[in-house]
């Protein structure tokens, strides 16, 4: 259990480092924080290998069909590079959303695995969903506050930093989270097959999707890779592109102000009817009046009890 003074700690030092809404960069190239003094409306980004922990407020998260709230005390554990659904449901100006998020660099992982003994992590699961919330054990949180303690003596980060990042992996390998880590370093689990389909997927969701192709680029059947990929993403090959196209369409309309037509054909659409009525259905309407409406944005979600 999370002791109060430790959370207390964690809260005072997020807001000192983010001052103002939105997100936060720091020193060290693996952590960041977010703050926000009010509920915001779901937007789509995208997420990578990467935990979060909200020690003030609480946020959502929705994958496909699947929503999940996370506050202080749950630690959000992303294994897959995944688009997603976010947003603030619990703020205030008095108590602003206030998170902390650590990215997982999986080359580093991967090297601190190499003296690892296994034999300290659970069984390696398969069919996990890339995006999972959990009980966050006091260590952990320990070790992210020397972290951000590190920001007041910025000469020992070169030195502390990767020492730290070390346990952070060490308190991952060896709690709940374990086997969802080592299940995504693993090259021959489902879950590392699923990983390097989506990112396929990522670097050419423009070109046709040719399931024969990606299924043996992977080495898995294609029932197999639909059956793991969307008990990982909660979706379908298929719908994982149509949402990395529409999301980069949305992202040429509003900061490229492209017209519908042609964002529809640098994503891959060769319909722009098919573009229009598949762009509708995913963001509740058409391109041109959502270009229009961004400010209002899609609705978000309410706290959960």
């Amino acid at each position: 259990m999370i002791h109060q003074e430790q959370w207390q700690q964690l809260v005072a030092m997020i807001a000192r480092h983010s001052p103002e809404d939105g997100r936060h960069f720091s020193p060290i190239d693996f952590l960041s924080f977010g703050r926000s003094s009010k509920p915001t409306s779901l937007t789509h980004i995208a997420t990578w290998a990467s935990f979060a922990l909200v020690a003030q407020g609480q946020k959502a998260l929705r994958m496909g069909e699947d929503v999940m709230h996370y506050g202080p005390g749950d630690l959000l554990l992303v294994t897959l590079d995944m688009p997603v659904q976010s947003c603030v449901v619990q703020a205030t100006a008095e108590k602003p959303n206030l998170g902390v998020g650590i990215t997982i660099n999986e080359t580093r992982l991967m090297h601190y695995l190499e003296h690892f003994p296994l034999q300290q992590i659970g069984a390696a699961v398969t069919n996990e969903r890339g995006i999972t919330v959990h009980k966050v054990a006091p260590p952990l949180v320990d070790a992210v506050i020397r972290l951000i303690e590190l920001l007041d003596q910025p000469q020992d980060i070169p030195a502390l930093a990767p020492l730290i990042e070390q346990e952070i992996f060490y308190r991952l390998l060896t709690g709940p989270e374990g086997p969802r880590i080592l299940n995504m370093a693993l090259t021959e689990r489902p879950g590392n097959k699923v990983a390097r389909a989506a990112r396929w997927l990522r670097e050419n969701f423009h070109h046709p999707l040719k399931m024969d192709q990606l299924a043996s680029s992977v080495g898995m059947s294609i029932s197999s890779l639909h059956h793991h990929f969307k008990a990982v993403t909660a979706m379908t090959p298929m719908q994982y592109q149509k949402q990395l196209r529409l999301n980069e369409a949305r992202r040429l309309m509003l900061i490229d102000k492209l017209d519908a037509g042609t964002a529809g054909y640098r994503v891959g659409y060769q319909s722009a009817s098919q573009f229009s009525r598949e762009y509708s259905r995913f963001y509740g309407q058409s391109p041109a009046r959502d270009v229009r409406m961004v400010a209002v944005g899609p609705e978000g979600l309410t706290p959960q009890q």
